[in-house]
This record gives C-alpha cells, sequence and structure tokens, in this order.
C-alpha cells in the first residue's frame, strides 16, 4: 500500500510541474509579448490568472475564495497572506482580481522557464543582502506609482511544517505604511495539505481562502510598523485556527 502511495505522490508531482511548465511553453510567444513593456503587465497579468487557475483545476484543486470585503479597481493594495505550499502563487492569482507584483525569492529565477518570466515580472529580493532588500523599496514604489499593487508573503519564506504560522517580517508594512496604501490579509486554509514542500504528501481536495477586511495604514507612520505587523498576523492567526477546527 506504501508501494502505491509513493508512486501516486511522485506521479502528482511530476503531473503539477507539466501543468506549470505547458502553458508557458504554449504561450511563449504571447507572453514575451506580454513583458516586453512595462505597461501591458496588466495583460500578462490576465494571462498569468488564467495559468493559475488552469493548473489549480488540473490537480483537481477545488478551491474556494471568501471575501470580507473586495479591492476596489484603479487602487493600491498591499496583499499579504501565509506561506505553506508551492500552490500559494497560484491560490493569490485567483483570489485576486486586482493587478499586482509579488516580491519573492531571487532564488525561484534559477527555475527553467517559469524562472525567466519572473525574474522579468516580480520584483526579486536576496534576504541575506541589504543592498537587495533597499532595491525592494525603490522598484516597489515605482510600480505603486505606477498603479499597481504589492504582493508579500511576509513570513519571509516557507516555514517547517509544524509551524502554523511564522513570524512576520517588516518590510511589507513599512512599504504600505510609506505609500498609505491598505493592507488586505488573505489567509489560505488547505495549500499545506494539499502541496507542501515535503514531496511525498498532497493530493486532491478543497484549498480555501479568505480575504479578510482590508487594515488601513492612513496616517500611521513608521514608528506603527510593529504594530501593523502585529495586527495583520492576529487576523491570519486566528482564521488558520478556525480553518483547522
Amino acid at each position: 500500500m506504501k508501494i502505491v502511495k509513493y508512486i501516486f505522490w511522485t506521479l502528482y508531482r511530476i503531473w503539477f510541474y507539466i501543468l506549470v511548465g505547458l502553458p508557458i511553453l504554449i504561450m511563449f510567444p504571447v507572453l514575451l509579448i506580454s513583458i516586453s513593456k512595462e505597461s501591458w503587465y496588466s495583460f500578462f497579468f490576465k494571462i498569468a490568472r488564467l495559468w493559475a487557475k488552469f493548473i489549480l483545476i488540473g490537480m483537481g484543486f477545488a478551491y474556494q475564495v471568501e471575501r470580507n470585503q473586495t479591492p476596489e479597481q484603479e487602487k493600491s493594495y498591499m496583499f499579504i497572506a501565509n506561506h505553506t505550499s508551492m500552490t500559494d502563487i497560484m491560490l493569490m492569482l485567483v483570489s485576486v482580481k486586482n493587478p499586482f507584483v509579488f516580491v519573492g525569492k531571487a532564488e525561484l529565477a534559477k527555475i527553467p522557464l517559469f524562472g525567466f518570466f519572473y525574474k522579468r515580472t516580480c520584483i526579486l529580493v536576496d534576504r541575506n543582502s541589504a543592498k537587495s532588500r533597499q532595491a525592494v523599496f525603490l522598484r516597489a514604489q515605482r510600480r505603486l506609482q505606477s498603479g499597481l499593487s504589492i504582493c508579500i508573503f511576509p513570513e519571509g519564506g516557507v516555514p517547517e511544517e509544524h509551524i502554523e504560522l511564522d513570524d512576520f517580517k517588516d518590510g511589507a508594512f513599512r512599504l504600505a505604511i510609506n505609500h498609505q496604501i491598505p493592507i488586505v490579509p488573505l489567509t489560505f486554509a488547505d495549500n499545506k495539505k494539499r502541496l507542501s514542500y515535503t514531496f511525498f504528501s498532497g493530493g486532491p481536495g478543497k484549498m480555501r481562502a479568505k480575504v479578510h477586511k482590508f487594515i488601513s495604514t492612513e496616517g500611521l507612520t513608521v514608528d506603527d510598523t510593529k504594530f501593523l505587523n502585529d495586527k495583520s498576523r492576529e487576523v491570519i492567526l486566528n482564521q488558520l485556527q478556525l480553518f483547522n477546527k
């Protein structure tokens, strides 16, 4: 029985990578055109949302998105969520219609094919480099000024699987305060069960997301960063505990 499970998990992982790569290969010329100008990013974002839906449905994930509040078009936000799975990117894309730019790990740019578009459309950060972290603020500022939103997984990486929610880094909250844009917390309930970073695990099933009420940064200063960090983390943690009851 265990051998059957291991075979299933192996084939399931291979299928995931096929679903990730195949649409990129098929649509490569269109994707290349869509990233050739920053002003065309909204078009690229629409394609990315279709790509994300294709992967989630193809993996047998019945995703459900509950919204306490819906972002307005033409406004910028800071989207944040807990980080537990490779599918977090896809679920974020299907949960949010407003075009946003991911701030993510520079290492992901090394992934064949995916990395080519990742490094040209996302804001990359080397968390071991103070210079790289500073550059993130400058690039994010430019994207916000162009009317886009930003998405950051504030745990700063994927925590060990026994950790329900790791401590949050301050970067997302400083950025939101500096630009006086609302924080939009999202809680992802099932991604770790569906496709965690443990190779022999996962499988089809429900995948729930909740978009919480926005947290205003109006009137806040950098001195309020820790308060905003703690408040945002509490919202996500409380919802995780409700999901897991």
